[in-house]
């Protein structure tokens, strides 16, 4: 077993780490295990991280819905699924919505969902339908409005 990593030192990376991009507790405890810090030290380094604001569970929930919608054009519902995955709170998953406004959430959908349907290649209409549906529901997008928008698209 390889040899663990002093106080120090982890606290160090940990800092740098964090200050890099936001984090969620899930992702540092991983590092601390994958950095073999001995586990008295975990807790340690988390509580001085969290008081020394390097984490912060809302500003990182935050952070994460802001981007995921803007830079990789996902739904509520795949953000709410994947800051669940993270085991982040049911208040700071609402506050990390709020971050979204409704005019942008619709605005990005509707030109998502039109590049899809353009760049769809099948010519079959039903095959057309489905693959856009199935692309956008995987990005997270409620199911009402894809197949509203994906029936306005095929008219």
């Amino acid at each position: 077993m390889a040899e663990s990593l002093p106080f120090t030192e982890a606290l160090k990376k940990l800092q740098h780490y964090c200050a890099y991009q936001e984090r969620c507790h899930v992702e540092v405890s991983a590092k601390l295990k994958q950095l073999n810090v001995s586990i008295p030290y975990r807790d340690s380094i988390i509580v001085y991280l969290i008081e020394n604001n390097y984490l912060n569970e809302e500003r990182f929930a935050r952070s994460f819905a802001r981007g995921k919608h803007r830079i990789k054009f996902w739904g509520r519902n795949r953000i709410v699924n994947e800051l669940k995955a993270r085991f982040i709170s049911a208040p700071n998953i609402k506050y990390a919505l709020s971050e979204i406004s409704d005019e942008e959430y619709y605005d990005t959908f509707d030109k998502l969902s039109e590049r899809i349907w353009d760049s769809t290649l099948e010519k079959n209409l039903l095959k057309k339908r489905k693959k856009c549906c199935d692309y956008l529901l995987r990005k997270g997008w409620e199911s009402n409005l894809v197949f509203e928008k994906i029936e306005s698209l095929s008219l």
